[in-house]
């Protein structure tokens, strides 16, 4: 195997310039200055008798704290996963050729994405008294075949990931459809060509691909989601994370301790969602990634100089660029 050069090297060039590395003080800079600022955020959070650690250590595992864990993963899962169910929906409706479907998509997405959350899970909390019984009849008759109370059915639970649910789809159907344009259209003129259904298209063509841009957003959005749980006090249920510090606070009047033990929970989840986004993100990213299409031997014997600071996505570019000049030559 040749031997890589690099600027030249083993080479007899006269009056060869030595080029040294550029001197960069900003980081240096940067580093020092942050360094200084991090050790008086942590001598403050140590030093100050405000924060009574001790409180907030004794009620960390607290069992009422740990209950309203529970209550509020369960309430971030449900409503993610009926909210990316409906925006699927939603999404294939808005780019439907059928004007009614687009046209209950916009509403859908408009009247969510128009009012603001609170006052969503508000009008779910009153939904028992807005409609006492749910009834199946004929409509605009008094004929009625089946009929219960509203009130068991949409629970303070239910109307909590109902709300929470529906309001999160019309975001994340923007979303949806955002990635769905992204793919080549001439993906699917090839599959038409191929004679697949559009449902087939969308379901083995589309939406693979378009997961690479959907899933980073989607991401961020289960994140919001976990922290918008905090609102469901407005349903009212009250057995979720920050209701359970705050019921605490309010019994030993302690507020501080208690909301550093909400947030070391909240930050605690966070950093699991984000390594699981991570994750995702790299998995759908397969094939999308800049890959050498030059035999490693060939790599090596590249003409021109290479850069000190290529990295190996350069590196893997300028292959493939020489690679393809060669073929098209």
């Amino acid at each position: 195997m040749a031997k890589k050069q690099v600027d030249g090297e083993g080479l007899d060039i006269p009056d060869r310039i030595h080029a040294l590395p550029v001197r960069r003080t900003g980081p240096v800079v940067a580093g020092i200055i942050v360094a200084l600022l991090a050790a008086m955020l942590i001598q403050g959070l140590i030093t100050n008798p405000r924060f009574e650690w001790n409180i907030v250590w004794k009620y960390l595992f607290n069992e009422n704290v740990l209950e309203g864990i529970g209550y509020t993963l369960l309430l971030t899962v449900i409503s993610m996963v009926v909210a990316i169910i409906l925006s699927v929906i939603l999404a294939i409706m808005r780019k439907s050729i059928n004007p009614v479907l687009r046209g209950v998509s916009w509403f859908f997405i408009w009247f969510f994405r128009g009012t603001p959350v609170y006052t969503q899970l508000v009008f779910w909390g009153l939904f028992s008294v807005l409609v006492p019984k749910l009834s199946l009849g004929i409509p605009f008759t008094s004929v009625t075949f089946w009929s219960i109370d509203s009130s068991t059915i949409i629970t303070a639970f239910n109307a909590a990931w109902i709300g929470l649910a529906l309001n999160e789809a019309a975001y994340l159907s923007e979303i949806v459809r955002a990635g769905l344009e992204a793919v080549d259209p001439g993906q699917t003129e090839a599959a038409k060509a191929l004679g697949m259904k559009r449902s087939l298209i969308m379901r083995r063509i589309i939406l693979p691909q378009a997961m690479r841009i959907i899933i980073p957003p989607t991401g961020n959005e289960t994140i919001g989601m976990l922290k918008t749980t905090s609102l469901v006090l407005a349903v009212p249920f009250t057995l979720e994370l920050q209701f359970a510090t705050n019921a605490i606070a309010n019994r030993i009047y302690k507020p501080i301790p208690l909301l550093l033990v909400a947030c070391i929970w909240y930050l605690f989840i966070t950093s699991i969602l984000m390594i699981i986004q991570s994750r995702l993100e790299k998995h759908f990213g397969k094939g999308f990634e800049a890959r050498s299409i030059v035999a490693e031997d060939d790599g090596d014997q590249l003409d021109g100089p290479v850069a000190v600071s290529e990295t190996k996505k350069d590196r893997i570019a300028r292959g493939n660029n020489v690679k393809m000049i060669g073929l098209n030559a």
